[in-house]
């Protein structure tokens, strides 16, 4: 499966000759014995991409790069073909997706599995990996721990990306009781003190052992499974930390229930906590740009605010595309189509779908991330929006600072008008 450094890995890589192959293999159920379908159309797709990369350097072909072209074209050919290959060993498992990342020019090629949840097999080539469906995948299976307790055992599994594996496992045995309570009870209500102080020193580990593992990020959210009256005696020992990271519990006989239980168990309590989660960020994005706080829609107020690094939760429609331009120098994305960057000066490149274009920035800075399905009050602003964790315009004393910066080549009377303004910017 794939990690979170593997990803973020991908996210920050370039080929500047647009040579980087995206590969997505989704089984399909064949519709004969000979289980072809799939790799006629990974040919197909192969073909295609090998006609677009020639087409692109025909057209850039020069003296002095025809030699540099024809190597690339080579590099990008046995790309294809191991990746047909590939394919061709994969056909009939219907158990397991796969990706490839690949870029023989940079000696670069990665493979994961993945769930069998991908919109179709896909094969794209350009400057970086195309990684919306890795994104989405990680959005609908993140790292989750699922913990089943009683009154003496505890057992922990990691869920991510539709594999449930077993972490850790605890049994403390309780005190076992003599035949007899003693004179007037006396024996059997201090056994019966000690079985529960020992069942509380149990559930105070447990606790104690999931904080630490939350701390350290071995998780990010976790699913319970106990009985009722466990759950009674277990919450007071969970820090406050803890029980906000908890996305819900189900009803479970820790000796009885089976891994395909508790796999479908915690899958749905994660689903109807994302769909929660996600209607809320939509709300509160909303209404926190319409008051002019902590949010902005529209493409180009979200690009503005990505730059700044100011960017908390980004909410995009699940099909949404939009066109925007490149710097070839800084980076720098724009939603005006313009010819040259207006932050360097140098040239810009078109971007055909700006929201692949952003998904390397956003998963190299760990930006909350959720593709919004038909939302009505997200689609009247444009599919896009952005919470943020703060607005860089408020912060007077920034804004100060760089009045000051300014001011120093202007004239008294301008600094005066500058102030004024920057002054209405940061809200007083």
């Amino acid at each position: 499966m794939i990690t979170r450094e593997q990803v973020h890995e991908l996210a920050q890589f370039e080929d500047p000759a647009a040579c980087a192959f995206s590969f997505y293999f989704q089984p399909m159920t064949p519709r004969n014995k000979a289980h072809k379908e799939d790799a006629i159309l990974v040919k197909d797709l192969a073909r295609e991409a090998q006609r677009q990369l020639e087409s692109k350097f025909t057209s850039t072909n020069t003296n002095t790069s025809t030699n540099i072209n024809k190597d690339k074209c080579e590099a990008a050919r046995a790309d294809l073909d191991r990746i047909v290959r590939l394919a061709h060993d994969l056909r009939g498992n219907g158990a397991r997706a796969k990706a490839v990342f690949a870029c023989s020019a940079q000696g670069f090629w990665r493979e994961c599995d993945l769930p069998p949840q991908l919109s179709g097999t896909q094969l794209l080539v350009n400057r970086h990996f195309h990684l919306k469906p890795i994104a989405q995948l990680l959005g609908a299976f993140p790292s989750l721990g699922v913990v089943l307790v009683d009154r003496h055992r505890a057992r922990m599994f990691d869920l991510r990306l539709g594999e449930l594996n077993e972490r850790e496992g605890f049994f403390h045995p309780l005190s076992r009781r003599g035949r007899g309570d003693g004179f007037a009870g006396y024996d059997g209500g201090h056994a019966e003190r000690r079985v529960a102080d020992e069942a509380r020193q149990h559930f105070k580990f447990v606790a104690e052992f999931l904080k630490d593992a939350l701390e350290k990020g071995t998780f990010e959210n976790w699913i319970l499974g106990c009985q009722e009256t466990h759950w009674s005696q277990f919450e007071p020992q969970l820090h406050p930390y803890v029980s906000q990271k908890l996305l819900g519990r189900f009803a479970a006989e820790l000796a009885h229930v089976s891994r395909e239980e508790i796999r479908a168990q915690a899958e749905r309590i994660f689903a109807d906590s994302q769909q929660v989660r996600c209607s809320e960020a939509v709300r509160e994005t909303l209404g926190q740009a319409r008051g002019n706080g902590r949010g902005v829609t529209g493409l180009r107020r979200v690009l503005h605010a990505l730059e700044l690094g100011e960017v908390q939760t980004l909410l995009m429609g699940d099909h949404y595309v939009a066109q925007a331009v490149e710097c070839i120098g800084c980076g720098h994305l724009d939603a005006h189509l313009v010819s040259f960057c207006p932050v360097c000066g140098r040239e810009t490149r078109k971007v055909v779908d700006v929201a692949e274009a952003i998904l390397p920035w956003v998963i190299r800075h760990d930006v909350e991330l959720f593709y919004v399905k038909g939302d009505a009050e997200l689609d009247k602003v444009g599919n896009i929006a952005a919470l943020l964790r703060f607005r860089s315009e408020k912060k007077g004393a920034n804004s100060l600072r760089s009045i000051g910066d300014v001011a120093t080549n202007l004239s008294l009377g301008r600094q005066a008008g500058l102030v004024g303004r920057y002054r209405g910017l940061a809200g007083g």
